[in-house]
Formats: structure tokens, C-alpha cells, sequence
């Protein structure tokens, strides 16, 4: 029997201090449409295979909330069937909340882009619009410009003469990149919230040089009709020589400021066997440096994502986050943003951490079926594609329909082929579909494979109908893509994120005069 709990009853335990995961099990468009602000994005088509790293004690205490269509339900047997003891379900879903009283805010991450908002308000963060940095590199002032996304989203638009060097890479990379105390350094981003981010990383940790953000980021410079690159790599030194020690002393003080402590290996191994509180260990680095020197039992979590986007990494609110670099200077930085953003937030030597308590779970695939046997038994299966919804809509094999795992209904009777990007997105899909594991197998191969089987590959561009696309998010989707409008709206959605905040949301956050 799933327990059901009432919104104020839930809004409550947001604030009670004790651990919490406040999931949202509908899907990525559904989501981003409006969803409670604390809620974590766990999609019921990925549960099994996301919640276990979300939400990695089995005894926490989690909420489930759906767009009431009995979702979240079904979302709780799936969790206790996987170990997880003591799961509820919001009442009427996100309708019921909204009837509560309580907002539904648009798009994602929102606790982390409402505290880039709040940190420009707060500290002061200077920032220059697009047209005055324009107006001063036309006049031939030296400025350096410097991006803080990841590289990949770097590549796809840049303003001219950017490098690339994400956020959480800046307090560390910025002393080689030998730039004259008086040359003004300009963060962006795409929008706001990593510029804001960006340049108070900087101001922080004492750089000499004025630092400002660049208002609205690439897409403030767009609509001021100034032209992006597209396609540039340019990027900071990777030098691996010790960081300064005047720069230690600068991150160390800054994490002091913040509350951050360090904790070492008998602390660490206490927390390790607390069997009432969550430990994430996160490995700040950069993508290039946790695959190449992985540390055993860290989340690679790259320092400026974490901070952007803290709930795709860390689903348990009031978890212990315990931060590692190999330098001292990114965990201390990363570590005392997070803190401001309100987690409880610790740094460790890698040398202090416990040995990794447990292999990553597995779950049993479905046997596949190769393309050439597809139909070897003259009566031809069911085909229920899987894969994303703009996916299908480029080319899927003829006869197939695409599906997601929410709108799945038993179906005992009937062989199944699911047609599935990730293995395990097929297997968990299977058990909504039949108790009969042989009932259900996957498709090998790819587009290209099925054509070369002799399987009719066809493009339908309006099928599945908007409507219908519940995995996809359409709020200012094309912002980047030459639609002004929505580049506008977004940046009025994010500026206008904090006064829809109410007290107990504001005081989440751990900035100077907010609350």
C-alpha cells in the first residue's frame, strides 16, 4: 500500500533538517513545464537506473510527486522492489500542490540559477552588457574573455576571441593564463547564472584584474544582432605543476569564510558506517582528469557543473558532500559555493578516503534480438521504440511506435521488441509491459544495422505529436537556434526567478541579506 502525504504536510519536511529526496518521476517536457522547487528530476523511463545514484541509502526518506495520473504510484513499487523502505507519494500530484498553495516553477535547476540571481544581488558582481564590451573591443581595448561552460557547449556558439575555462576550473587555471593585472577579464556564459558564477569565482579568490560578467551571456550578445563563432576550441593550459602557494592560502580562506571544514579519515570513516545520513563523495576535476586518474568511490562531478546544476549529481537533500581535487584549490572554491547554495558541504584529501564500500549495481538486461531475425517467425512482434522522441521522428523502422515507459500497460499475451539507445532503459520499461521476462526482448543495432538487414528506416517529422512528447522540453527550446523571442523569454524567466521564491525557499540559501 503506498503511502500518500498531503503538499503542506510535504512542504513541511522540506525544512525540517532532516534528509529528504523530493523526486519528480514525470518525464523531462513535464517537468520543465512547471515543477516544485526543491524537486529532483528522476523521469519514471530512467527510475531504476538513476534514483540508485541520486539517492544511493536505501532508508531515506523520499517523496514522490507525478502530474497526478498515478505515475509517482507505480514509481513507488518500482523503488521498493529495489530496496528502498520508506517512500511516499504526494497527493494529486503537481495539481495537488499548486491547489496547495504552493508554485510551480519553469525550467531547470532552479535552485541553482534562482542563486545566481541572488548572488549578483548580494554580493554586487559587476557585469558589462554585450553592447558596451563590444563597443570597447572596437575601440581596440585589450580584454580577455573568458567562457565558463564545458568545452562542448563552447563549441557550439562562442563570442569572438573567447577561451574556454569552466567555472570550476577558474580559480585554478586562471593564474597560467598569463594575463596583465590590468586587463579587464569578462565571464559568459550562455545565459546569466554561470557568468554571474564565473566572475565572483574570480573576485573571491582575489585576482588582481577587474572581473566583470557578461550580462545575459552569448545569448544577450545575439540579440544585440553582434555575430557568435561556431565551432572554436580554444581553450586554457592544462599545466600540471603545483599551484602556487599563495593561492592555496586564497582558496583555503575563501572556504574558511564560508563554513567549509576539512574532515579527515577517521571523520570520513565514521560517516561512511551512519546508517541514518548520505555521504557523496564528489571528484571536482575536470571529465579528462576522473577518466584518466579516477578516484575510487568519487562521483565525477566537474566543480563548475556541480555548482550549475547540483540536482542532476546530488538527489538527497541535507547529504553530507564531502568535495576532493588532487591541487587544493578547486574542492575548497567548489565546496564554498555549495555551501552558499545551501548543502552541508566538506572538503577531504583523496588520501583521506574511505576504500569504495560497494560495486555499481547492474540490472538483468533483455535478451536481443538482431535485426535480420526481427521477423524470422512470420508473426511479426510488437516494435515499441524507446528512444527519444526527436529520434523517432528522424527515422525509426517502419511499423514501430514509439512509446515511454509512463504510457507502457501490461501486455501478457505478446511478444515485445523494445527499441532502445540504452539496454537498461529497455529492461525496466519491460517489467510495465509484462511478469513474463521472456515475453520481451531488445533490438540490436542502430539505424544503420536495421537498413543493412533490409528493414525499411522512415522519417515522420509530426509523429508523435507535439502533444505527446512528454520527454521533450519545448519552454524556449530554440533560444540558441535564431528564435529572438525565446531568447528573451528566458531571460526574463531567469531574472524573474527569485520573486516568485517564498520565505522558506529564501532561506535555503546562505547569502548576506536575502533572507
Amino acid at each position: 500500500m503506498t503511502h500518500v502525504i498531503d503538499p503542506a504536510e510535504l512542504k513541511r519536511w522540506l525544512s525540517d533538517g532532516a534528509e529528504i529526496a523530493f523526486l519528480d518521476v514525470r518525464e523531462h517536457g513535464q517537468f520543465g513545464e512547471g515543477h516544485p522547487f526543491l524537486a529532483i528530476p528522476a523521469p519514471y523511463s530512467r527510475l531504476e537506473i538513476d534514483v540508485p545514484r541520486l539517492v544511493p541509502r536505501r532508508t531515506t526518506r523520499i517523496a514522490l510527486i507525478d502530474g497526478g495520473d498515478g505515475v509517482a504510484a507505480r514509481a513507488a513499487e518500482a523503488l521498493r522492489d529495489i530496496g528502498y523502505t520508506d517512500v511516499s507519494v504526494s497527493r494529486d500530484g503537481v495539481q495537488g500542490w499548486q491547489a496547495a498553495g504552493f508554485t510551480l516553477f519553469k525550467g531547470v535547476n532552479l535552485p541553482s540559477k534562482t542563486f545566481g540571481e541572488l548572488v549578483e544581488h548580494a554580493l554586487e558582481t559587476p557585469h558589462l552588457s554585450a553592447s558596451e564590451l563590444s563597443h570597447r573591443l572596437d575601440a581596440g581595448e585589450t580584454i580577455v574573455i573568458l567562457d565558463g561552460r564545458p568545452l562542448q557547449e563552447f563549441h557550439k556558439m562562442s563570442i569572438p576571441g573567447a577561451i574556454c575555462c569552466p567555472n570550476g576550473e577558474l580559480a585554478r587555471r586562471f593564474w597560467d593564463l598569463d594575463i596583465s593585472p590590468e586587463t579587464p577579464v569578462i565571464i559568459n556564459c550562455a545565459g546569466r547564472t554561470r557568468s554571474i558564477i564565473g566572475a565572483q569565482t574570480l573576485i573571491d579568490i582575489g585576482v588582481p584584474n577587474p572581473v566583470y560578467a557578461l550580462e545575459n551571456g552569448t545569448q544577450g550578445w545575439y540579440l544585440q544582432d553582434l555575430p557568435l563563432n561556431h565551432g572554436q576550441s580554444q581553450t586554457y593550459r592544462q599545466i600540471d605543476t603545483p599551484p602556487a602557494e599563495a593561492v592555496l592560502t586564497r582558496a583555503e580562506a575563501l572556504a574558511n569564510k564560508s563554513g567549509v571544514e576539512r574532515v579527515d579519515s577517521r571523520t570520513l570513516d565514521g560517516w561512511a558506517h551512519d546508517a541514518d545520513r548520505t555521504v557523496f563523495i564528489l571528484d571536482v576535476r575536470s571529465p579528462q582528469e576522473t577518466a584518466a586518474d579516477p578516484v575510487p568511490g568519487a562521483i565525477p562531478a566537474p566543480g563548475g557543473q556541480l555548482i550549475q546544476a547540483t540536482d542532476q549529481y546530488v538527489g538527497t537533500r541535507g547529504a553530507r558532500l564531502v568535495i576532493v581535487d588532487t591541487d587544493g584549490v578547486r574542492a575548497p572554491v567548489v565546496a564554498s559555493w555549495l555551501r552558499r547554495l545551501g548543502h552541508e558541504a566538506y572538503v577531504a584529501a583523496r588520501t583521506d578516503l574511505p576504500a569504495a564500500s560497494h560495486a555499481d549495481e547492474t540490472l538483468p538486461l533483455l535478451p536481443e534480438v538482431q535485426p535480420a531475425d526481427l521477423f524470422a517467425n512470420g508473426e511479426p512482434p510488437r516494435l515499441i521504440d524507446l528512444r527519444s522522441s526527436a529520434s523517432f521522428r528522424q527515422g525509426h523502422i517502419e511499423g514501430a511506435e514509439w512509446s515511454i515507459r509512463p504510457r507502457l500497460r501490461p501486455e501478457p499475451n505478446q511478444t515485445v521488441v523494445f527499441i532502445a539507445d540504452d539496454p537498461a532503459v529497455a529492461a525496466i520499461a519491460a517489467r510495465d509491459i509484462s511478469a513474463e521476462r521472456g515475453a520481451a526482448f531488445r533490438l540490436a543495432g542502430g539505424p544503420q544495422d536495421w537498413e543493412q538487414a533490409g528493414l525499411r528506416v522512415v522519417a515522420t517529422p509530426d509523429t508523435p505529436a507535439d502533444d505527446d512528447r512528454i520527454d521533450f522540453l519545448f519552454f524556449v527550446h530554440d533560444r540558441h537556434d535564431g528564435n529572438k523571442a525565446a531568447a528573451r523569454q528566458y531571460l526574463e524567466w531567469e531574472t524573474g526567478l527569485v520573486a516568485q521564491l517564498d520565505a522558506d525557499e529564501r532561506k535555503l540559501f546562505r547569502l548576506p541579506g536575502i533572507a
